[in-house]
Parts: structure tokens; C-alpha cells; sequence
């Protein structure tokens, strides 16, 4: 395996993948011939590629599969219109695929991880891989020297902590105060929050006196990395400006959960979004900002690689990945 490490990650990046189906090929003739079929574990899917002097790896902790798009995406929308959106995009309409996607930064002097998937609860299902994918790219745990937090769902926190024990031993921490302040708040007992508060309270408290928190207008995290309110998802969700050597990219987070559903239709509303109007209004004036500047932006849930760009279209935007851009 060729470490990605402060390499060309994006030749790299691809070996595995590119490797692993011309073995599995070998293997599952062999079998066959044996009248047997067995499983195999592929490795999680990373993608590296440069922004000006950093590094960028993005890992994917894992992928769900769930049934009823109109449950979760569109809410106050009839399930047909819901259907018939999905359709018109070439997608299934009685299910959606959900990924979750960490992405490390390598800026030379710091080495940040934003965000941090399930952890070691999501293994059972399959989640969990970030580790893992972390490994795969040339890095270690002890490696990262900063871990930022868009916001403190479950999905984003699982891997703070590993066998009870923090996850990135020389770590130091970023959130925002005031997402940070709702969720160890006792008053969420009782509520829709309450689970979300006993994770945090699991995962994140613990680590309290190695956070620094972030104001709600946001500020610089690190030198060209800039973070910025983009609340509704939840109370203190934040987004995140990265620049280097005159390139740019955003960290959007979960701005945007699904690139058809909450693109082309920034209006319709979102199971998960705790204040639905204003994750409307966020997700207008991010992905409007996005567009108009025509900066490249990453989002948690994004399809894989996770990266893309936006245009102005129709009622929303229509979602354009990324392909050979960061690499020539």
C-alpha cells in the first residue's frame, strides 16, 4: 500500500479500490467452482486530493440504507411529489443510500479532522470505519493534532472515544459554544433530545477541558481555516472556509443532507433539521453564496467523494461532483 501521506493522494487513493475487485474476481471464480460463496469486506473508500498547500482526505465511515425517502427528505411535501423529484434524477423512489463522510486535513502544521463518524457503536452495521480509512491514507490516530465539530449528532461524534478512552490521544477539539451548551444541557432529558444528550454526554463531555469553543458569529480556527454560523440543522451546526495558496473549498456539513432532495429543493423539509424554517433560510443563503462565488464545497452526506459544486437552477441548485479538478 502506497502511503498517501503529504503524497499525491488521489493516485493513491485509488489503488485499493482499483485492486481489490480484480482480487475479489480471482476468488469468487475459485469458489464457484467449489459450488461456495463466501463474503468479502471491502476496504472503506478514501479520496485524497489537494487544495493549494494542504492535503485532503476525505474517508468514508460508512453507508446506510433506508427505506421510504419521503420520511426523512421532504417532509411537507405528498410522498408522490417526493417520488416523482427522485424519479426525474434517476433514483429510486422507495429508497436512499446515506453516507457519512469525515474529511482530515493536512495543512503542514496541523493535522485536522473534521468530524468523526459513528465510532466503534456503528461497526455492527457496518459504520465505524473512519480508523480504519485513516490508516489506509498513511495516518495515524495519534497523528491528528486538532478535531473540529460541525455539530454534535451522533454520526459525527461516535468517534471521539475508542474502548472508553479518547480516540485521538494528542488531540485538542473545536465546537461551537452554543451547540455545545444545548446538547449537555440536563433540560434535554425528556425530550426528542434526550438520546442525543446522553451521547454527547458520553462522547464529547469527557473531553471539556481540551475544547476550545467557538462565539456564534464563528472566527478562525486555525490559520486559513475559518468557521461560520450556519444554524438550523441544529442550534450551533457551524460551516467552514478552508484556504490555501488562493484555492477554496467549504465544509458544509449537514447544510445539505441529500444532493437531489435538499439541492433542488432547498424549501422542503427535513426530518433531522431541528428548526426547519431556518435550515431552509441556511441552506438558501450558504449554497446561494456557494454558487455565486463558484467554490467547490464538501458536505457530510454527499455522494462520494462528497465534493461538488452547485449552479442556480430552477427552484434550487443542481449539484455538479467533482472529477479530475483538484489533480492537474
Amino acid at each position: 500500500m502506497v502511503s498517501l501521506k503529504r503524497r499525491t493522494m488521489f493516485a493513491g487513493a485509488a489503488m485499493g479500490a482499483l485492486a481489490a475487485p480484480a482480487l475479489l474476481a480471482g476468488t469468487a471464480s475459485a469458489q464457484t467452482a467449489k459450488s461456495e460463496q463466501k463474503e468479502h469486506s471491502m476496504p472503506p473508500q478514501v479520496n485524497g486530493f489537494k487544495l493549494g498547500a494542504f492535503q485532503v482526505v476525505v474517508v468514508q465511515d460508512g453507508i446506510g440504507v433506508s427505506d421510504n425517502p419521503g420520511q426523512t427528505f421532504g417532509t411537507n411535501q405528498s410522498p408522490d411529489k417526493v417520488a416523482a423529484l427522485l424519479s426525474q434524477n434517476f433514483l429510486p423512489t422507495d429508497k436512499f443510500a446515506n453516507g457519512y463522510h469525515p474529511v482530515l486535513i493536512d495543512t503542514g502544521s496541523e493535522v485536522i479532522l473534521f468530524d468523526t463518524g459513528f465510532g466503534e457503536q456503528g461497526r455492527a452495521k457496518g459504520s465505524g470505519r473512519l480508523l480504519e480509512g485513516l490508516k489506509l491514507a498513511g495516518y495515524q490516530p495519534e497523528d491528528v493534532t486538532l478535531v473540529v465539530l460541525t455539530h454534535l449528532h451522533g454520526d459525527h461524534i461516535g468517534g471521539l472515544m475508542e474502548k472508553g478512552k479518547p480516540a485521538f490521544s494528542k488531540a485538542r477539539y473545536v465546537t461551537g459554544r452554543k451547540e455545545y451548551e444545548f446538547w449537555t444541557d440536563a433540560a434535554r432529558m425528556g425530550t426528542p433530545a434526550e438520546g442525543g444528550h446522553k451521547a454527547v454526554l458520553a462522547n464529547v463531555k469527557p473531553l471539556q477541558e481540551k475544547f476550545t469553543f467557538l462565539a456564534d458569529e464563528g472566527g478562525e480556527v486555525v490559520p486559513g481555516i475559518t468557521a461560520m454560523p450556519a444554524f438550523g440543522h441544529t442550534p450551533g451546526h457551524m460551516i467552514f472556509r478552508v484556504e490555501s495558496s488562493g484555492k477554496a473549498l467549504i465544509l458544509t456539513g449537514d447544510t445539505a443532507n441529500h444532493y437531489v432532495l435538499s439541492l433542488q429543493r432547498p424549501d422542503w423539509e427535513v426530518r433531522f433539521d431541528m428548526d426547519k424554517a431556518m435550515a431552509a433560510a441556511t441552506r438558501k443563503r450558504v449554497f446561494d453564496m456557494i454558487a455565486a462565488e463558484k467554490l467547490p464545497f464538501l458536505g457530510y452526506h454527499m455522494p462520494f467523494p462528497s465534493v461538488g459544486y452547485v449552479e442556480k437552477a430552477d427552484e434550487g441548485y443542481r449539484f455538479v461532483p467533482k472529477s479530475y479538478q483538484f489533480d492537474i
